[in-house]
């Protein structure tokens, strides 16, 4: 009987340590939180410089108008459709300008996405803040104040 008791409170034990060690491994510290917001918040800023550009592009453009240029970004691939639509050599020619200019632009994002998930925040505490943040409702708000507070920063500098 006492070996049974034993036994029990032995499994009983090991099973409620695996238990507290889940839960520690997936508490997110303050630091953990800030860095992740840090990373977030300068993609977010690389991001909105890089569609600031290719707005400038499209509205400073004197020879496509914005209103041409998203008719004819709409069909680039499709040349029976450019034809259609009497795209000129300099129309297409400027609608790949900034077709490569937002991939060139997004492909820095990417980059500097991935090095600051792996070498600023660590890939691990990423996805852990990452995937808490989608489940926490109290860290969500306290992941969006942090947010509010670096996009205020952005906006001074």
């Amino acid at each position: 009987m006492k070996l049974k008791f034993f036994s029990l409170v032995f499994f009983m034990a090991l099973f409620s340590a695996k238990l507290f060690a889940q839960d520690a491994a997936t508490t997110v510290t303050d630091e953990e939180l800030k860095k992740y917001a840090i990373a977030m918040d300068s993609v977010n800023e690389m991001q909105a410089v890089l569609s600031g550009q290719i707005k400038q592009m499209v509205t400073s453009n004197q020879s496509v108008t914005a209103q041409r240029y998203n008719e004819l970004f709409k069909i680039i691939n499709d040349e029976g459709k450019l034809l259609e639509a009497n795209a000129t050599p300099e129309e297409i020619s400027f609608v790949k300008q900034v077709i490569a200019k937002k991939e060139e632009g997004t492909a820095k994002i990417k980059e500097t996405y991935q090095l600051l998930a792996k070498d600023y925040v660590g890939a691990a505490a990423f996805n852990k803040v990452k995937k808490a943040i989608n489940s926490d409702e109290a860290l969500k708000t306290k992941y969006q104040t942090l947010m509010d507070e670096l996009s205020k920063d952005n906006a001074v500098n």
